[in-house]
């Protein structure tokens, strides 16, 4: 597993884990399949695990705090988690000190530490980027020792922009993938250029990158995949990357055509993330094993081809751009 810096964070995996899947909205996950996949994760290199308080109402938390709690003690693996997803209404005006303070603090007891690794404002409404208060904030919590480091999570490029114009922001999520390709044209070079770090989610765009979806699949009722394709529960960008799901499957279906036969979609795509060195991590989850070891082994695969690089580029202006390019 190679490693990059995560801004003042510290050396990550390139490969990391998310762990949205552990906690909710991704159909039925037992406990011990998520035990399970933690220590997998672990087992084949991964050390920085991202979370967020709302995943099962802090279950992915606590399931992380429980499962590494030797090895975040012994500072072996970075645990990042999001804050501000708990209100409601989820507005601008909630994003005080108070009420971070206190989603902190809960988050704290449910990894089990005294001090957060990183904690990300959780896709905030875009106004609270507007105002210095809230990062002002952050930064109280840091100097108290309930955070090591803060950073962003956001739905859209110009909010990335924004967030690093604040001096304290260490950390940018987004999501980038070959179907969700618009970071690439600004925003990682300004990252880089302040030396913050870049945590990409969503990378196989909810399976549509992993060639194992079809049009005969339903999704359960508390999957994402099924209850938000059309935005009805939160930015309907965090499903399928924002791509209806029709145009996702001919997109990856094109894509994959156009691929050597010994390169797995998936690998493709993470490589094609990795490949770009303003990213820190990429986050991909799962609770199937298998699929977990193939994502981390993704760290030492090939780089992408020219021919692979213009047939990712083709297939997003075919298919893709069209849905996904002017709206994050």
């Amino acid at each position: 597993m190679n490693h990059r810096e995560l801004g003042d964070v510290g050396e990550v995996s390139e490969v990391g884990y998310g762990a949205w899947e552990i906690g909710s909205d991704w159909g039925e996950v037992t406990e011990d399949e998520a035990v399970a996949a933690v220590e997998t994760a672990r087992d084949a290199g991964i050390d920085f695990f991202d979370t967020a308080d709302v995943y099962g109402d802090g279950r992915s938390e606590r399931i992380l705090g429980e499962t590494l709690a030797d090895e975040i003690a012994a500072g072996d693996v970075t645990v990042a988690t999001k804050a501000g997803r708990r209100l409601d209404p989820h507005e601008p005006d909630g994003y005080t000190e108070a009420n971070l303070r206190r989603f902190v603090d809960r988050s704290r007891e449910n990894l089990g530490v005294e001090t957060l690794d990183l904690v990300q404002l959780h896709c905030p409404p875009t106004d609270v980027y507007y105002r210095p208060e809230t990062f002002d904030a952050l930064a109280t919590l840091e100097s108290e020792g309930r955070i090591d480091a803060y950073g962003v999570s956001v739905e859209r490029v110009e909010e990335g922009l924004k967030a690093i114009e604040y001096p304290g922001v260490e950390s940018v999520q987004i999501v980038f993938n070959p179907f969700r390709q618009r970071p690439a044209e600004l925003f990682l070079d300004e990252a880089a250029a302040r030396d913050v770090g870049v945590i990409c989610r969503v990378p196989f765009a909810s399976g549509l990158l992993t060639g194992t979806l079809s049009r005969d699949d339903e999704f359960p009722e508390d999957d994402h995949r099924n209850y938000n394709r059309d935005g009805d529960a939160f930015d309907v960008g965090e499903t399928f990357a924002g791509v209806p799901f029709e145009a996702g499957l001919d997109a990856a279906d094109a894509l994959d055509e156009r691929l050597p036969d010994d390169r797995p979609l998936s690998e493709f795509a993470l490589r094609w993330i990795l490949d770009h060195d303003a990213v820190s991590t990429a986050i991909p989850g799962s609770t199937t094993p298998d699929h977990i070891r193939a994502n981390a082994a993704a760290s030492v695969a090939a780089a992408r081809s020219d021919a692979e690089r213009e047939a990712a580029a083709a297939v997003y202006d075919e298919h893709v751009r069209e849905h996904v390019h002017q709206r994050w």
